[in-house]
């Protein structure tokens, strides 16, 4: 899969974590018994969850940091975290420089920009389904048509905590319950996205309007944490995923975002752009 880095202007082809486990689960016969029966099971995500915040779990953070040439900060040491989960959801200082009035990426991740309208199928990775399915509100989708919907993308790799677009406060949130399933291009044949579980979260930001952001947990990872603070400040932590590769979807109406230009080519000919958290992908519309 090939991804364009914005900061490092290149294209770049990205690792799948697991690929051939997810072949034998997503396109054999076999493996689709598995994954029905145990693999997208509660039980076995939970079961999965407390190997990674065990202490056996530590001898995998030396080998995941090699494989994706992760870089630990001068002053910190594998020997710090007590398991891969410690690890995995670490912490690092956020600092703000962005202009008042620039959008910017909300989490390390892989982004792709589409335009809204009454009858948009979104087909991340390869998943389908509109915006209604997505939110389970049919009124709120109306509100965002004619807008734009960005989508981030975390990978394994990547850091799995988010941040605030803005400045602002919480109007509503609500969590949907789903079966867990990978979010990975593979899945694409099952339609699995939309039985995820997700968070959504709608709020009033200073420059942007009413946003609508909505955390999706993928197969094992099915604890979605936020902080869930009633007012928040641009880029200050908005809350992290546990163990694996996530998405993260946002909603603005229309004629409140612009966005790079760089960014919108790349995501009309279907290709990720790789961005930072606090990186600027827009503007306020103007």
């Amino acid at each position: 899969m090939m991804v364009w880095d914005l900061k490092n202007k290149r294209y770049y082809e990205e690792i799948e974590y697991g690929k051939d486990r997810l072949d034998f689960l997503y396109n054999t016969f076999f493996g689709r018994i598995m994954l029905k029966l145990i693999f997208s099971s509660r039980w076995f995500s939970k079961f999965q969850a407390l190997y990674q915040r065990s202490k056996f779990s530590k001898s995998k953070i030396k080998r995941f940091v090699n494989r994706y040439s992760i870089n630990l900060d001068e002053y910190e040491s594998i020997s710090n975290y007590s398991s891969f989960s410690d690890f995995f959801r670490r912490k690092r200082e956020i600092i703000n420089r962005s202009g008042k009035k620039e959008l910017v990426a909300i989490a390390d991740s892989k982004v792709q920009v589409y335009d809204i309208s009454s009858n948009l199928i979104l087909n991340i990775k390869r998943c389908r389904y509109d915006v209604s399915e997505l939110l389970q509100d049919s009124n709120l989708a109306k509100e965002y048509e004619n807008g734009k919907c960005i989508v981030y993308r975390l990978s394994v790799d990547d850091y799995h905590r988010y941040m605030y677009l803005d400045n602002g406060e919480i109007v509503m949130t609500k969590r949907i319950d789903g079966k867990l399933h990978t979010i990975r291009p593979i899945s694409y044949k099952y339609n699995s996205f939309t039985s995820n579980s997700r968070e959504v979260c709608v709020i009033n930001t200073e420059n942007f309007g009413q946003v609508v952001q909505i955390e999706i947990g993928a197969m094992l990872v099915g604890k979605i944490v936020n902080n869930n603070n009633k007012y928040f400040n641009k880029l200050e932590e908005k809350g992290y995923f546990d163990y694996g590769g996530s998405t993260i979807v946002q909603l603005f109406k229309k004629d409140t975002i612009s966005i790079e230009e760089e960014i919108m080519e790349k995501s009309k000919l279907d290709i990720e752009t790789k961005v930072e958290i606090g990186m600027k992908i827009g503007d306020k519309y103007v």
